[in-house]
């Protein structure tokens, strides 16, 4: 099986769409909807890094998506379509046949289509570009929090980083934390209904409490937030008590939830949100005038996670 085979195979879905045209030549087309702007990103996973080597095909291309889609939520955006650069050390086709099933079935859950990419050979990695689309001014933004906004943060934090280090530790993690580090479920729905209720946004990918800076940094403001309002699984919770390691759930990253501000006069929004969409959602804190962050019961500086 050469190159083309390959894509021919696994990757050419067609769609009918008269608004993209995908596979099959040197570029994509794509109509963009009237008074809407693009939002895109790109991430990069490679084996061995952000996953284990014996991790399942089809979890890696859960994930590889998943990381992607999770900007899109963070911004409010509508996912449109996605490219695909896959770099394979060998063509083994029980190993694409299982990770074109699992980026198939994750892309129809929210309605995007695979426009193109690029094949190669290598070490293990995958590199997911996806764009999708936000009507003109509305996109969340890491830059719009306002003084006494209240800070929340949606499911719980610290699952995945639990489970990456008992991998690590060649220990056996629990299959709900392990689900959470395999196959994140990107909050799309939530950021979605988040515009026009929260005042700015981030996914949480590098930890909440790197990641709560880069909003505080871009909005030129501080927070409060105590360590004890960290919503946490029972496996993270019993981890925590044992260690008093409150820096794996603040910094341990791998999350990819959502943390957003919300004014107070648009909390009654948010809770129809929370009910609507049946969704854990818990306040953490409360963004101040200071540009500092200040974390309510900890008592030591944590690391959070560096691409270098």
């Amino acid at each position: 099986m050469n190159e083309f085979d390959l894509i021919e195979k696994y990757f050419n879905w067609q769609t009918n769409n008269p608004d993209f045209l995908g596979i099959g030549d040197d570029c994509a087309l794509i109509s963009i909807p009237e008074q809407h702007k693009l939002a895109t990103s790109v991430d990069t996973l490679i084996e061995g890094v952000h996953f284990p080597s014996n991790t399942s095909a089809a979890d890696v291309a859960h994930k590889a998506l998943a990381v992607n889609l999770s900007d899109l939520a963070a911004m409010g955006a509508t996912p449109l379509y996605f490219t695909l650069a896959l770099t394979l050390p060998n063509i083994d086709e029980s190993w694409l046949e299982g990770f074109s099933s699992s980026l198939k079935t994750l892309s129809e859950k929210y309605n995007l289509f695979l426009l193109g990419g690029d094949t190669t050979k290598g070490h293990l990695s995958i590199t997911i570009n996806v764009t999708g689309t936000l009507p003109i001014n509305q996109a969340l933004l890491r830059s719009g929090a306002n003084v006494d906004d209240i800070i929340f943060v949606s499911s719980t934090l610290g699952d995945a980083a639990l489970a990456w280090q008992k991998i690590q530790r060649d220990k056996t993690p629990g299959a709900k934390i392990l689900k959470k580090f395999n196959t994140p479920e990107p909050q799309v729905l939530l950021g979605k209904k988040l515009l026009g209720v929260a005042n700015s946004c981030i996914d949480i990918s590098d930890g909440l409490e790197q990641d709560l800076s880069h909003i505080l940094n871009r909005s030129k403001l501080g927070a409060r937030i105590d360590i004890s309002d960290i919503p946490l699984s029972d496996e993270v919770l019993m981890y925590v008590e044992n260690t008093k390691d409150w820096c794996l759930p603040l910094a341990g990253g791998d999350d990819y939830e959502l943390c957003f501000t919300v004014p107070k006069d648009n909390i009654d929004q948010l809770e129809l949100i929370t009910k609507e969409l049946d969704i854990k959602l818990t306040k953490i804190g409360v963004i101040t005038k200071n540009q500092d962050l200040e974390i309510v019961g900890l008592n030591k500086t944590c690391t959070s996670y560096q691409h270098f």
